[in-house]
């Protein structure tokens, strides 16, 4: 399976528009959409709703319509997606033009994809997609479940008590881990794809932590060796490690974020991950 990957569009129509036209030129089987893709909250609700339909939407509807062979868009939100917008997703799922496939799994070409959208607690104030990871630890800047702020409702004790660990080992059930691509928002734990530009900074006199991956993906990832697993989140971690993938193990772990104002596309091609490339497209 040829597949293509971005994350972390964060609304910029020039990035959609250079990333919609890629798929067409290139028609890959698959095209992954790692979170973080609309504008801020700032925007107003209903420029949020048109964006979603005119910019993403229609334009998978467009090529679904104009290509002459069936590409599978897989998509999740990510930590900076406000979840009231979740149901726009989901109603587009269920119109099988796309598949939104956050704690989902689908089998497709062989292989399965399981999507999850959850990061660890961040120093940001939106938290209607963050988990605790493996406990109820709150790094050094970073701001509890607690407190924060949410779109949508949540019950309390889903606040607190859930992890992301213990979602992962329920998603590890539905789908031979060795045949699965997994679509995250954040990368692991301690890798070169979750470096963030915070060496020598502190909060109250503490050090903060310059990885700010998950612990339970690292685990995850170690212990059951997916196929592929796809990341975005930490823009920077790239630029600071100068490296866009990690093999874990059997496992590749490639990352799509970038925090210049080009386009970064991952290729890979199922059956020969070590050839996977990343590619920066200029924008207008």
């Amino acid at each position: 399976m040829k597949g293509i990957f971005v994350s972390d569009i964060h609304g910029n129509n020039s990035r959609f528009q250079r990333f919609f036209q890629i798929i067409r030129n290139e028609k890959p089987d698959a095209v992954f959409l790692g979170g973080d893709l609309l504008p801020l909250q700032s925007v107003n609700h209903n420029t949020i709703e048109e964006f979603i339909e005119t910019t993403i939407f229609s334009e998978i509807r467009n090529i679904q319509n104009e290509v002459d062979k069936k590409i599978r868009f897989f998509i999740i939100m990510g930590n900076d997606d406000p979840r009231i917008y979740e149901q726009l997703f989901i109603n587009a799922d269920m119109s099988d033009f796309l598949d939104y496939i956050h704690q989902k799994t689908i089998s497709y070409k062989k292989t399965y994809i399981t999507g999850y959208s959850y990061v660890p607690p961040t120093p940001f104030q939106l938290k209607d997609w963050e988990r605790y990871d493996v406990s109820q630890y709150v790094d050094v800047g970073a701001i509890s479940l607690e407190q924060g702020k949410r779109t949508v409702d949540v019950p309390l004790d889903e606040i607190k008590y859930s992890t992301i660990a213990e979602d992962l080992e329920k998603l590890s059930k539905n789908s031979p881990s060795g045949k699965t691509i997994y679509l995250f928002h954040s990368p692991p734990y301690h890798s070169c794809l979750d470096r963030a530009d915070l060496h020598g900074k502190k909060v109250d006199h503490a050090p903060m932590d310059v990885h700010v991956g998950s612990i339970a993906i690292q685990h995850f990832i170690k212990t059951h060796q997916p196929l592929l697993t796809l990341h975005g989140h930490v823009h920077e971690s790239v630029r600071i490690t100068g490296l866009w993938k990690e093999k874990i193990g059997r496992t590749y772990s490639f990352t799509a974020a970038h925090d210049g104002p080009e386009l970064a596309v991952v290729r890979f091609d199922t059956n020969h991950l070590e050839n996977a490339i990343r590619e920066l497209f200029p924008v207008s």
